[in-house]
């Protein structure tokens, strides 16, 4: 494990089951460089994003995957280096529904940006334009992924990001996401309001940190870089 993770999780609880304090991850405790968004967010859904829900979907399948992630979150990364072409093969063959859930904890440690806010923005207007650039583009936030206290990626760069993905010119979306920044900001603070339900049923009190990944509604115990296990447990439930 890198420096950069291991700094990682001595602030977030990496879905082991482990107690840490996420005080530096929170959207409080000082952070007033934090941009705030102002909008209403949306409700309903459109394309692939199920506002009132908090989750945006990608494939159809009978077992559902929900990942809690943070764009800048360097343990999202892992996880994803780790375990998304697993999920992405289990959403093409069509045995999941995976569920995206974007957070925006990190936006303290993005030098003003709101780095984790505009990502999740971003990917937020690949859903609702071209629901078939969606996963591509998730996976391309976490390639080449911008360090905490960086600035991160411009929005620019986001655009690009997500045109490289296959989606369409979403730079109109990206000027307007204000709605879209509300939501996944709003997201974040329910998620620390909790409970977390999953299908209607109680999964988790609260999203203690990022990434947290749930099968069926039953939360992955095991290392994110553990990939026999993730597949494992991906089976098993």
């Amino acid at each position: 494990m890198n420096s950069r993770i291991r700094r990682a999780a001595a602030a977030l609880v990496l879905a082991v089951g482990v107690i840490v304090s996420v005080a530096s991850c929170s959207l409080l405790g000082g952070a007033s460089n934090v941009p705030v968004a102002t909008d209403k967010p949306p409700s309903g859904t459109d394309g692939a994003v199920d506002f009132d829900g908090g989750f945006i979907t990608v494939g159809n399948g009978d077992k559902k995957v929900d990942i809690w992630f943070d764009a800048m979150c360097p343990v999202c990364g892992a996880f994803e280096k780790t375990n998304g072409e697993t999920l992405a093969k289990a959403v093409d063959d069509g045995s999941i529904t995976l569920r995206l859930h974007p957070l925006t904890f990190l936006d303290a440690v993005s030098n003003g940006t709101g780095y984790s806010t505009r990502a999740a923005a971003a990917l937020t207007c690949v859903a609702v334009t071209d629901q078939n650039a969606t996963l591509p583009f998730y996976q391309a936030l976490f390639t080449d992924q911008p360090e905490e206290n960086s600035d991160g990626l411009t929005d620019k760069e986001l655009v690009k990001r997500a045109s490289d993905a296959g989606a369409g010119d979403i730079s109109s979306c990206v000027a307007d996401s204000g709605p879209y920044k509300a939501w996944a900001q709003a997201n974040t603070a329910n998620s620390q309001k909790g409970p977390i339900e999953v299908d209607g049923k109680k999964a988790l009190d609260t999203i203690k940190g990022t990434p947290t990944v749930l099968v069926n509604g039953k939360q992955y115990p095991g290392g994110v870089t553990d990939g026999k296990a993730f597949t494992a447990f991906l089976a098993d439930h």
